[in-house]
């Protein structure tokens, strides 16, 4: 199954979701309005996620002829992806990492860590670039926002049903329309569905910015390098919010712990193995 349908069969279940809930809970109403405040919500996350993405990371957008040989590696990376040139950003922060954010390709900004510039050569820095820069022209910022969008409704609905639990617990007992065991069921066991799937979600973009990286730069070992170098520093998580730790190449949480079920990204060693792979059979 490619990522691409993956993504899209997963957003689909994530919409079934939203409208099996609502039709189990009998409200409509409820169903519109929490809908519309997750919609409104993360669409103002969305279109200043750039800004809040950068001001939550401390990263600093470059001035004019700062890192020259950064900002050109970009461009010329930029031009072979067919995307305008993005903005970039540092992050003073010793642990190797990056990320892309904005909403938009226009609005774009491609952030590295001073530890990430310290430890590649060239050819790793330019794999990790043309990954991030893949996010952006995949639109995975987007797409994030949209699952967000979901994952958020499907919470608003559990508060809804659990209200409702407490409500349909007082009624009379002969009241034969509403299940309020099932709904408490359903309170707590679909969000945790909602964020399994959206954790899938971004597993998937990760393994398609993976591949479109490697296109971009033209081969696939320098991602698969810097991938391999960036696996040693995963026992020194980096001081960064959790809300923005799926942004960045490798997750910057300490994680390991946790089953894949939920991690926002795929392991290092298959992402180096599916990398290696195109190297062995181009």
């Amino acid at each position: 199954m490619s990522n691409h349908f993956k993504t899209a069969l997963l957003l689909s279940l994530m919409t079934l979701m939203i409208i099996l809930f609502g039709m189990l809970l009998g409200g409509n109403q409820g169903l519109k309005i929490a809908s519309a405040l997750a919609l409104g919500f993360n669409f103002l996350t969305w279109w200043f996620s750039a800004d809040l993405v950068l001001t939550q990371t401390r990263a600093r957008i470059l001035k004019p002829g700062e890192a020259p040989e950064l900002v050109a590696l970009v461009s010329y990376l930029a031009k072979r992806a067919n995307l305008p040139q993005p903005r970039v950003a540092i992050v003073n922060d010793p642990t190797p990492n990056a990320f892309a954010t904005g909403r938009n390709s226009i609005q774009a900004v491609v952030a590295v860590t001073t530890g990430l510039l310290s430890l590649m050569n060239q050819e790793e820095l330019a794999g990790v670039l043309g990954h991030e820069l893949t996010h952006i022209k995949n639109r995975d910022i987007l797409i994030g926002s949209m699952a967000a969008v979901m994952a958020g409704t499907i919470m608003l609905l559990a508060n809804l049903a659990k209200f409702n639990f407490i409500y349909l617990s007082h009624r009379p007992h002969n009241d034969k329309h509403n299940n309020p065991i099932a709904a408490l069921l359903i309170a707590f066991l679909t969000p945790l569905a909602a964020l399994l799937i959206q954790t899938a979600i971004s597993r998937s973009r990760e393994y398609l910015a993976d591949d479109g990286g490697a296109s971009i730069v033209g081969t696939p070992t320098g991602l698969a390098s810097a991938l391999n170098k960036l696996g040693h520093y995963q026992d020194h998580p980096q001081t960064v919010s959790p809300a923005t730790a799926h942004i960045f190449i490798v997750n910057p949480l300490n994680r390991r712990s946790l089953s894949n079920l939920f991690a926002t990204h795929p392991p290092l060693k298959e992402r180096i193995a599916r990398l290696n792979s195109q190297i062995l059979c181009p």
